[in-house]
This record gives structure tokens, sequence and C-alpha cells, in this order.
């Protein structure tokens, strides 16, 4: 959509604007305290990339683009299932942040999965979805060598390790 804005001398332009109802990422710590990322197929930039499980809220039907009606905790909790198998026994909140905003209305909202229980996944028809953990320090070198180049979960699991 085009949205109107005003400039600094009063002048009013427009700027394009992609609407989303927003999302959520989890960080799965299982018991032995490494993370649970995926293997996710993106069929935009044709790779396989490694990532934190993540999702878009639901609308309900009827309602404005960019408009959600989900709860964050109750997809996060979702998502951790459909993507990894595996159940929470407890989803806390640790921030959110806006994931594009030069372009786009997405505001994520970031979770702990702590007390996972393994089980099996519910992938959509076209998610294409493998599992694996790792350690804090595989994940640093990931990120160091470019092998994770998913930029909301390298937010994420930063945001995380850096204790924030």
């Amino acid at each position: 959509m085009l949205r109107p804005i005003t400039t600094n001398s009063g002048k009013t332009t427009h700027r394009e604007v992609a609407l989303h109802p927003g999302a959520v990422i989890i960080l799965p710590i299982l018991n032995d305290g490494r993370i649970l990322l995926i293997h996710n197929r993106r069929h935009t930039v044709y790779e396989s990339l490694l990532e934190l499980p993540a999702g878009t809220l639901e609308r309900a039907p009827g309602t404005p683009m960019g408009v959600a009606h989900e709860d964050p905790a109750a997809a996060a909790a979702r998502e951790l299932t459909e993507e990894t198998g595996h159940t929470a026994r407890a989803i806390t909140p640790f921030g959110w942040f806006y994931t594009s905003p030069g372009i786009l209305t997405e505001k994520m909202y970031a979770f702990l999965a702590t007390g996972l229980t393994p089980g099996p996944q519910h992938l959509e028809d076209n998610e294409q979805i493998q599992t694996e953990p790792f350690t804090k320090d595989q994940i640093f070198a990931l990120i160091r060598e470019n092998k994770m180049v998913d930029a909301k979960s390298i937010a994420t699991l930063l945001r995380y390790f850096a204790g924030l």
C-alpha cells in the first residue's frame, strides 16, 4: 500500500509499505542447554536456511491486512509444535523487534521455549523443515562463517546470548 508521509520541508509524498499482521520467533532450549534450530527450505531464495522456528500471527477472516487476532504466546506454542514437533512446558516472552521497518510493518515477538518434549512435526504442505541441535559455540561459529544468514534468527540469538 502507499502511505502518505510529510517530509521535513512540509511536502507530502508517498512511501510504499507492506502491511503484516506480526509474527513470532521461538528460541527452543533443549534440556541439555543446546538450542534447537531448523533447516528451512525458503522458496523465495531457493535455499535451505538455518533458522529458529518462526511464524506469522493468524488473522481472523475478513480482518484488514496487517491486523492479527492471535495471541503471540499461543502462536509461538503452535509454531514450535508445527515446525519442530516439540511442545514446551514454558513459553516465555523476551522482547520484540521490527524485522524491516523501512518497508514492512511486521513486528516480531521473541519467545524462549523450555521444558521441551519431543513429538511429531505438523508441517504445512509447502514446508520442508528438519531440526538440529547446536551449542552456543557452534551457533557463534555459524554466524561468523556466514553459514547462518537469517537476520531474525541472528538478532534473536544474539539478544539471548547477550542476556537482554
